[in-house]
Formats: structure tokens, sequence, C-alpha cells
């Protein structure tokens, strides 16, 4: 018997993207492999982002995904604030994610998604500015986990000093 194959290692940017009242964007995708407990296409709420493109930096690359997916190349990408590596399957693509995040602070909520399911490769629900509190108490699946929980610390003004490492829930 052969080992199954490992899945690519893909090179990620994501942004925290924050607005003026500590609200965080997130993106609605509903999972081509997984199943939620009613059966339907797992929904799953991610940040937006995207794969480095060849010559790119992930500053570059977070800048770019933010203006094809949200219509906001005009930002200041802040720090690096957090990491996520390993195997996620979600997505059409199953990848060996090498994701790093930056945090973003809009100085308001304008956003325009025109352009974003046609950047992605997965069916994209929608968007949704979420107050924190809201969101962690909510129930939805956020991937990574633990990300409302460092979106708070992040609204609060405390910036870690290195990068702080999440985990993808179990699929």
């Amino acid at each position: 018997m052969s080992e199954p194959s490992s899945p690519p290692i893909r090179h990620i940017a994501r942004a925290i993207v924050l607005d003026p009242q500590d609200r965080i964007l997130l993106i609605a995708y509903a999972s081509v492999h997984a199943k939620g407990p009613d059966g339907e296409p797992l929904r799953f709420w991610f940040m937006p982002g995207g794969g480095l493109e060849p010559g790119e930096d992930h500053v570059t690359a977070c800048r770019r995904e933010l203006g094809e997916e949200i219509g906001r190349d005009d930002v200041e990408i802040g720090p690096q604030v957090a990491v996520c590596d390993g195997p996620f399957h979600l997505f059409r693509q199953s990848r060996d994610a090498r994701e790093r995040y930056f945090l973003v602070r809009l100085p308001d909520d304008r956003i325009d998604t025109s352009r974003l399911a046609e950047t992605e490769d997965n069916p994209v629900i929608g968007t949704r500015w979420w107050p924190l509190a809201e969101l962690r108490a909510s129930g939805e699946r956020v991937e990574p986990a633990g990300l409302a929980d460092l979106a708070a610390d992040l609204a609060a003004g405390t910036i870690p000093t290195r990068p702080h490492v999440l985990t993808w829930h179990d699929h």
C-alpha cells in the first residue's frame, strides 16, 4: 500500500480586518468536502486573504488580496500578529497551509465585494462585519480556532510581541 500524498504547501497572507467599531470582517464559505450537522455543506467563516504569487512577500500579497476581495487596496498593512500552519481540507483544493495573519484597521466599514466570488475556488456565501462579543457567542465555525479571542485582544490594543500560534479546527 502506498502512503497518501500530502497536500501541496501553500504560503498565504490573510488580514484580521477591524473597523472603527472593533468589528471583524469575515467571509462565509460553504465547504465542498465537509458536511454540517444538518447534512448540508459545512459553513465556515474565514479572513480575507490568499496565496502568494511568484515574487510577492506576505505584505504585498495581503494588500493585493484586500484589493481583490474587499475593494480596499488603500490600507496600511499592520504587524504580523499570528500564524497557522498545517493541513487544511475545507476548501476545494486541500493544502498544507502556511498562513501569516496581519492586523489591518480600516478608517471606515466601506467594502466592495463585487469581485470576491470570482477570485475564490470555493463557494462564497457572503461577508459580514461581526461584533466580537457576538461572534464569540454565536457558535459559528470560525477558522482558525482562537481567531475571535485573538481579534478581541487586538481590538483592545494588545499586540503580541511574537506572532500568536493558531490551529485549525478538527475537520
